[in-house]
């Protein structure tokens, strides 16, 4: 097993923080309310439920990995059914 695979492994929502905090550097140079508006838009326009299954995972486990607009984001964010 490759040090990546036992990485990714430890942590098997890393690829959705790494996503998500992606979104949210974008919408960082934004004036604050809109860039947590548009990290939210962002999310529920383009991921699938399963992805943000897994989001909403990663929030719930403290969201420590997020970065902060992301984390704040989360409220906007529709729970997949």
């Amino acid at each position: 097993m490759s040090h990546e695979q036992a990485h990714a492994e430890a942590r098997p929502h890393a690829k959705i923080v790494r996503m998500a905090n992606q979104i949210g550097l974008f919408f960082q140079s934004k004036p604050h309310r809109e860039g947590v508006a548009g990290v939210a838009e962002h999310i529920n326009k383009f991921w699938e439920p399963r992805m943000r299954r897994q989001f909403f995972e990663v929030v719930e486990a403290g969201g420590d990995d997020l970065l902060p607009i992301v984390r704040e984001a989360a409220a906007g964010v529709r729970r997949p059914a």
